[in-house]
């Protein structure tokens, strides 16, 4: 029997006490170092373009992002979002979208056509007179930017019988607002969003307060291991950890010899059906020795830090850097061709993620001058 006396059965007590007060701190979310309101709204004023204009109002809704979301107002954080905002819109909340109107009509001819409903069927139901007064045909003909015929879609659904039948709540504007983020993304993490909701997420994702706070959120609101932000700038255009998981791809290619999309996506998220990741890496199950249902299930933390602790992710990047002889990249930019009907060029997300970092570095000495 182990004889305690009282001191040490003290010290013990409090050697106790000490632990369980150091896991509650480490567990808690590290909180921004706080910057008084007035030396960010400053500085934010300063590093923006001089043709920005209402510095204020922008100012204010970018130290409200930061503020609402504890995100550290620091140089190279303020600068991330006023080079993506540059990038993206020049800083206009409503930009104009060139040859909107064709895109518009040709999203609602593809529409009616898998529906079998003729164009002049369509055109005809379209004049008549819609919530302020013009007809749908006048409006969609001259619309100019993605907030204007958003609010077209929404009126056009709500409205007009064909309205149902074309579109259900079907909107074809998918990203809006001063950084164009994604309105999908935003309406799945509107819970803190801390402005009072007029209409919709989706309305106020096309504001420049509800641009800026969702924006935000989709560029800095997760923890990664990156070395530079271009990696971050690439995820904004791709999804979170797209650089990671794109590096890792890579490294699954290399080892299984099989050509795989550098996209950053590792299963088929609408789909049970394995991913061809998911298929390369179960033709070097024996090298990795995990079961295919641990792969899978591994696979599945690919939009989490946590893929990073994986047995699956040690494993492969071992491996990798045991063919190659030194380190496998843990980041890379991802290898995606940029769709939209918006675009006219041959764009990628590398483009992207090298324009903004352009901007970004722009910022920095732009601070470093003041």
């Amino acid at each position: 029997m182990i004889n305690v006396t009282r001191s040490t059965a003290q010290n013990l007590i409090l050697s106790a006490m000490m632990a369980l007060l150091l896991a509650s701190c480490a567990s808690e979310k590290p909180k921004a170092p706080a910057r008084p309101k007035v030396a960010v709204t400053t500085q934010v004023k300063q590093l923006l373009p001089s043709s920005v204009s209402n510095k204020t109002a922008w100012s204010e809704d970018i130290y409200q992002a930061f503020l609402h979301q504890q995100i550290d107002a620091n140089v190279s954080n303020l600068c991330a979002v006023i080079a993506v905002a540059g990038q993206e819109t020049n800083f206009n909340a409503d930009a104009p979208v060139k040859g909107l109107p064709q895109i518009a009509w040709q999203e609602i001819y593809r529409r009616a056509g898998s529906l079998h409903i003729p164009e002049f069927v369509v055109r005809t139901a379209l004049k008549i007179p819609s919530t302020n007064g013009k007809s749908y045909t006048e409006r969609l003909d001259t619309v100019r930017s993605e907030r204007e015929l958003s609010d077209i879609f929404d009126d056009l659904i709500d409205s007009v019988p064909l309205g149902q039948r074309l579109f259900g709540r079907f909107n074809p504007i998918h990203t809006g607002g001063p950084m164009q983020v994604s309105i999908a993304f935003a309406e799945q993490h509107a819970e803190n969003y801390p402005y009072k909701v007029e209409k919709s997420i989706r309305k106020e994702v096309l504001t420049q307060r509800g641009g800026i706070y969702f924006g935000t959120l989709h560029l800095l609101g997760y923890p990664t291991h990156y070395s530079v932000p271009l990696y971050r700038f690439a995820d904004y255009n791709a999804g979170w950890y797209a650089s990671r998981n794109a590096a890792f791809q890579a490294a699954v290619s290399y080892l299984s010899g099989q050509k795989l999309a550098l996209d950053g996506d590792l299963i088929q998220y609408q789909s049970d059906a394995p991913s061809h990741t998911e298929l390369a890496i179960r033709s070097i199950r024996s090298t990795l020795q995990l079961s295919e249902s641990a792969i899978h299930q591994q696979l599945s933390q690919g939009e989490s830090l946590e893929f990073e602790q994986s047995q699956l992710w040690k494993k492969v990047f071992s491996a990798a850097d045991k063919k190659r002889g030194q380190a496998w990249p843990h980041e890379r930019l991802p290898g995606i061709t940029l769709e939209s009907p918006k675009i006219s060029r041959n764009l990628t997300t590398a483009w992207f993620a090298q324009r903004v970092n352009q901007r970004y570095q722009h910022c920095l000495l732009q601070a470093r001058e003041e």
